[in-house]
């Protein structure tokens, strides 16, 4: 017996015939048609629904995690950084363009104040190369140890993220980039390893992903969505809703300016243990070497089972 084909059709697999309704067809067609017919999980309209938000997400949080494991990624060492921090050519470009439409309308505030800013981001456009050096430092080591499941992963965008994927990229290894869906167009990163790079609807099921498997948090100079799960990370690790990790801050004179931890710790606000969650690195080499040495200290291989429950 064939397993699908049958040599007599069952009654149902043709519609009722005009001859016996002369409406039948068109009956039948429009409830094929009806939106209640259409199978639930192809149902895009009904997954979207605010009542369906539970099953999606269980489906944001399934889908990637289940592609990890399949790749057999154990371990993560998370890069976080400003998308608007670009390779330093990329940067002096767009210090040159601006410079030029200034000396054609001097007067020009708009232009003015554009320009001080794209002078402060190609002065910080260094960091793209040790985020690009430090991903190459990462994927080199782990060449070193075939039975190390471990990647770098980022929020899989521009600038900083792109660096530390491209670094890792460089080296020949895979890299992992979650991407979150937002109103206006967006693009990864061409460095991402393309069946790792992800996807989420919600920000929250993304941040738990981010820490799953993370070995190591590294922090360059960013903006909100850098903040945002920087001090997710150190909220979770302060309250040991995780497990503590090293989280590297790169950038000393970047990150003592946007945020007075000592402030925070003279008002009371944190304790002063809650200010020693953290250091601060200035290279590939320092990160990855602090990285070690806090691992050394704690007595427990760098690579292990995952972190979060």
């Amino acid at each position: 017996m064939h397993p699908y084909r049958r040599d007599e059709p069952l009654p149902w697999q043709q519609p009722k015939p005009r001859e016996q309704d002369a409406d039948a067809p068109e009956r039948v067609q429009a409830i094929l048609s009806s939106d209640s017919y259409r199978q639930a999980d192809e149902d895009t309209a009904f997954l979207r629904r605010f009542d369906t938000r539970g099953v999606r997400l269980q489906i944001d949080y399934l889908k990637p995690e289940q592609l990890l494991e399949e790749h057999g990624i154990e371990h993560t060492i998370v890069v976080f950084g400003s998308t608007r921090i670009p390779e330093p050519s990329a940067a002096r470009q767009n210090v040159q363009r601006l410079q030029a439409a200034l000396a054609a309308d001097p007067g020009n505030v708009h232009l003015q104040q554009h320009l001080a800013i794209a002078e402060r981001v190609a002065a910080k456009s260094h960091y793209y190369d040790i985020a690009r050096a430090f991903g190459q430092r990462v994927a080199a080591a782990l060449a070193d140890r075939p039975d190390c499941r471990a990647v770098v992963m980022t929020g899989g965008g521009p600038g900083i993220m792109e660096a530390a994927n491209r670094g890792a990229f460089d080296a020949g290894a895979k890299t992992v980039g979650l991407n979150i869906t937002l109103p206006h167009e967006q693009y990864p990163n061409p460095y991402i390893t393309p069946e790792l790079c992800f996807r989420f609807h919600y920000f929250a099921l993304r941040k738990l992903h981010f820490l799953l498997r993370a070995r190591a948090l590294v922090a360059f100079p960013g903006g909100y969505g850098t903040f945002d799960e920087l001090f997710e990370t150190l909220t979770l690790v302060q309250t040991r809703k995780i497990k503590p990790l090293p989280i590297v801050l790169v950038g000393r004179e970047y990150w003592e300016r946007a945020v007075d931890i000592d402030f925070m710790i003279a008002e009371g606000v944190i304790d002063i243990e809650d200010g020693e969650l953290f250091w601060f690195a200035e290279t590939a080499e320092e990160i990855w070497d602090g990285i070690q040495r806090w691992y050394a200290a704690c007595g427990e291989p760098l690579f292990t089972s995952g972190t979060f429950d």
